[in-house]
């Protein structure tokens, strides 16, 4: 995986497994925040797998598009685009009524500063879209944040497992899971809610996050110890074969992989392909951040690319210089501060 053109490639291949859920899907897509990271790889999936199908479904994008170049990019995927700020109710009345919607606009880096717009963004804009998408279905991103740390020998938390989110992304979050089951029990809504954590693109992730700490020889953080990550791809086929599962009251999902991860090996295995010492500060504590993905892997089985496939490119892509969104995740953070 050397160019971005290979990597997008890559991110927006569908499995027939996606191709058979678009062929039995009726209706169009609406992907409300598809100018987001993972947005134009998810909308590129659904219409790639679409056109495999030979069947007219149309893929429609909603974002400010605030990134120079992206609605350019998705025009020509085929994909069509709205330039909408979610938070006006005119831009969002306007939008068009689409059979399936997926929601992935949100807000998390910056919180701390503007605690407001964070709410606002993931608890008030969600409410709006259920309201005027009550006669669809939806699939509704959230994150594995609305969890409590648990111990890192349990396996993570299940869907089961009562949220105890920490800090004001993760309770925004938890409103924004909180009012879309309202609006699903209210109006019958047909609704997935996925809790992601963390998808992995060689531009952006845990991975190149501590992968450029060992190349560039600075001390990597062990205090959020473990982890759990997946490819992205991976990650949007789970959102586009969802739809054949919404249900009032939503479905809940954990979307990762199936490992339990070790930042301390994940940096001697980076250090190991750069022959470099990993360094280290802090100690492991006895919990972290982690989901158990097990019902998502009995539903729709395990990820395509594996753990180690996911260090070995992410390792290249340092290596050779490859662009990179420059946006940490800040996977270490145990308050909730972001």
């Amino acid at each position: 995986m050397k160019t971005e053109t290979q990597l997008e490639s890559y991110l927006s291949e569908p499995t027939d497994e996606v191709i058979a859920s678009m062929t039995a899907l009726e209706g169009d897509i609406l992907i409300l925040g598809v100018g987001g990271k993972m947005g134009p790889t998810l909308a590129k999936q659904a219409k790639r797998a679409i056109d495999l199908t030979g069947i007219t479904k149309k893929v429609i994008g909603v974002s400010r598009f605030s990134t120079p170049g992206v609605p350019e990019d998705l025009h020509e995927a085929g994909i069509e685009t709205i330039a909408a700020d979610l938070l006006s109710e005119d831009c969002l009345q306007n939008l068009p009524n689409i059979q399936n919607v997926i929601l992935m606009a949100g807000r998390k880096f910056g919180s701390t500063d503007n605690e407001s717009l964070t709410w606002a963004m993931n608890s008030y804009m969600p409410g709006r879209v259920a309201n005027k998408f009550r006669d669809s279905q939806l699939v509704v991103f959230s994150t594995g944040n609305v969890y409590p740390l648990t111990p890192t020998s349990h396996g993570g938390a299940t869907e089961c497992l009562p949220p105890v989110p920490v800090g004001e992304y993760a309770q925004s979050c938890l409103s924004r899971e909180r009012i879309c089951t309202y609006f699903s029990s209210q109006f019958g809504i047909p609704m997935a809610i996925l809790r992601l954590n963390y998808a992995i693109d060689l531009r952006y992730g845990i991975l190149l996050d501590i992968a450029e700490k060992v190349y560039t020889e600075q001390p990597i953080s062990l205090e959020m110890g473990t982890v759990n990550v997946i490819w992205q791809g991976d990650a949007n086929a789970v959102a586009l074969r969802v739809f054949a599962h919404c249900q009032s009251p939503p479905l809940i999902l954990n979307v990762t992989g199936p490992e339990t991860v070790s930042v301390r090996y994940l940096a001697s295995r980076f250090g190991a392909l750069f022959n470099k010492p990993p360094r280290f500060e802090g100690e492991e504590a006895e919990t972290a951040l982690l989901s158990n993905a097990s019902r998502c892997h009995r539903l729709f089985g395990y990820p395509r690319v594996s753990l180690e496939q996911m260090i070995e490119w992410t390792a290249e892509w340092v290596r050779i210089g490859g662009t990179t969104l420059r946006k940490p995740t800040h996977f270490e953070v145990r308050d909730g501060k972001f």
